[in-house]
């Protein structure tokens, strides 16, 4: 899965789950700066996977909500099985990582 990819995935994954938060929260939860978090939101907006909302009846003016489109909520399906593939490939790598250190491990017990 490309680095942009994941990224996005990680954004739309969580907007999803917190539409209301704020690009700072979104950074902090995503561990990036506010300014790379910025960039995949407007990323995601151009490519109209993302739209924001206004609170009007909020004071702050400022305040948006991020909500996936229609296309949105199927990209991050797309995304959502890539990633899963991507990861599973990681897990079966190390799992035989591991299994392979055991081994030796046990053979030099046994020496």
């Amino acid at each position: 899965m490309a680095s942009n990819d994941e990224a996005h995935f990680r954004v739309m994954r969580l907007i999803q789950a917190k539409p209301h938060l704020s690009q700072r929260e979104l950074a902090q939860e995503l561990g990036v700066s506010l300014g790379k978090a910025n960039y995949c939101l407007q990323a995601l907006v151009q490519k109209g996977l993302v739209k924001m909302g206004n609170f009007r009846s909020n004071d702050n003016k400022l305040a948006y909500s991020y909500l996936l489109t229609p296309s949105g909520i199927d990209e991050k399906a797309r995304l959502t099985v890539s990633f899963l593939k991507h990861k599973l490939a990681e897990y079966e790598a190390i799992r035989n990582e591991i299994d392979e250190l055991q081994r030796e491990v046990a053979k030099e017990a046994r020496a």
